[in-house]
């Protein structure tokens, strides 16, 4: 093994991907927040806002295949474990020059639901640039985070509490 390759869980001793063997793991309450921002104009906020782009009410279905997105993680990310969600949140935040969207995922399983959360929000971010970008086609998505996560072995973690940036 190389000495990148050492503590990477997902690599084998030839440098070959592989998924993780979760069985021996206790089963816990897991739950993950992540965020995304798309950047717009000023005009452009106020219409998804007020539900008034060409394309229709651009939260409500952002907030769908932001859902669908965390249940379908396992098939777009290959070394994710089908989990069993019990709980995911799609919010949305108005900012001046943009749109925060933030995801939670919840699950009681043997591994967690950071990549479910990450993909709900990005895919809400998508979601939220495809309606839009009949009126603003420089839109930008970014700031793609975890924010917090907790339960399993390696207890809770805060990006907020923890100092991380």
């Amino acid at each position: 093994m190389t000495e990148q390759q050492q503590g990477l869980t997902h690599v084998r001793a030839d440098g070959s991907a592989h998924m993780v063997d979760v069985s021996e793991k206790a089963v816990t309450t897991r739950e993950a927040t992540a965020t995304a921002t798309l950047s717009t104009r000023p005009d452009v906020v106020e219409q998804v806002f007020a539900a008034g782009l060409p394309k229709g009410d651009a939260l409500p279905v952002a907030r769908v295949a932001g859902i669908m997105a965390a249940k379908k993680t396992p098939e777009l990310i290959p070394l994710c474990h089908p989990l069993p969600i019990s709980k995911v949140v799609v919010d949305f935040e108005r900012l001046a020059d943009g749109v925060r969207i933030t995801a939670t995922v919840k699950t009681r399983g043997v591994t967690g639901v950071e990549m479910e959360a990450l993909t709900a929000a990005s895919v809400a971010a998508l979601t939220l640039y495809d309606m839009i970008k009949a009126v603003d086609k420089l839109a930008v998505i970014g700031q793609i985070k975890v924010l917090e996560k907790s339960g399993g072995k390696s207890g809770d973690w805060s990006r907020v509490e923890g100092g991380a940036s």
